[in-house]
């Protein structure tokens, strides 16, 4: 199948939007339209539920988007052999990671592999670090730096970077705290902010349900750097990995409390898909973390 029409059904699918998508590609809207509607007919099957405003995918669409990615991988692994043999290594490498993590670890370890490959673009995707591992399975992205979850998949392999405590915040600014002391009152009977999902929430919540507390929780966020923020303003306590809370730009604003939960340890480190380490450009990526 074209390698273009399988990046042009990627792209709408993900962004779930013609108009989007078509931008992403370079190409206008009914350019989009005109190859989804070739694959329904290719294919005999609707793929998508479509209208004005939005796209949904069908269950045979969901298939078909998964076959999509992997297939356009192995067309793009195929292409990177060549230029190996050639004596060049060039193409595209997608990399997922938190903003923290992308200063934290990525620039070091981008800096020596452009040295190494100039001929390899970037592209670079920062989000929520609970997606990492889910973006990597689904195919979205070649690699990611993500938190090692307890059981890593059979099919995803994970190189340890760094490990991090989890800890517990508090406004350093002690004003901005109830009137009660800790001793008053235990850290669990205080609001807290906690990721909405991903390892450190999983840890969080299966400590207290060992200890057999239920804390009030003040809110639920996407991202650790914000969790940092709300702490700061006194919205209550937080939970984050020490290494966000080492290279956030409020650091002076919060602190660690003195008692902490036994949370286990949190290792970050770059994870990707088995079958990808056969692409030249990953496998370079990856040879680049001792």
């Amino acid at each position: 199948m074209d390698p273009q029409k399988l990046r042009l059904y990627i792209a709408l699918a993900t962004a779930r939007h013609f108009g989007r998508a078509a931008a992403q590609c370079h190409v206008s809207p009914s350019t989009v339209s005109r190859n989804l509607k070739q694959l329904e007919e290719e294919l005999q099957t609707p793929l998508m539920i479509r209208d004005n405003r939005s796209v949904a995918l069908t269950p045979e669409g969901e298939h078909f988007l998964r076959f999509a990615r992997e297939s356009l991988q192995r067309w793009e692994t195929f292409q990177e052999a060549l230029h190996t043999e050639a004596g060049e290594l060039r193409g595209q490498l997608s990399i997922y990671c938190s903003v923290t993590a992308s200063y934290s670890f990525l620039h070091e370890l981008l800096t020596r592999f452009r040295g190494r490959y100039p001929g390899i673009a970037i592209k670079l995707h920062t989000g929520d670090p609970a997606q990492a591992i889910e973006r990597i399975t689904a195919g979205q992205e070649d690699i990611a730096i993500a938190a090692r979850p307890d059981r890593v998949p059979g099919n995803l392999e994970f190189k340890s970077i760094a490990k991090s405590p989890l800890l517990l915040i508090e406004p350093a600014d002690h004003q901005l705290l109830p009137k009660e002391t800790h001793a008053e009152r235990p850290w669990h009977e205080w609001p807290v902010i906690i990721p909405e999902e991903g390892l450190a929430r999983e840890r969080f919540d299966h400590w207290c349900r060992q200890q057999g507390v239920t804390p009030e929780i003040y809110a639920e966020v996407k991202g650790n750097e914000a969790i940092v923020s709300m702490v700061s303003l006194g919205f209550g306590l937080g939970l984050v990995p020490e290494i966000v809370l080492r290279n956030s730009p409020l650091r002076d604003r919060v602190t660690p409390l003195e008692e902490q939960p036994d949370l286990g340890p949190f290792e970050t480190g770059i994870c990707v898909l088995q079958r990808r380490l056969k692409s030249p450009i990953v496998s370079a990526l990856w040879g680049q973390v001792k």
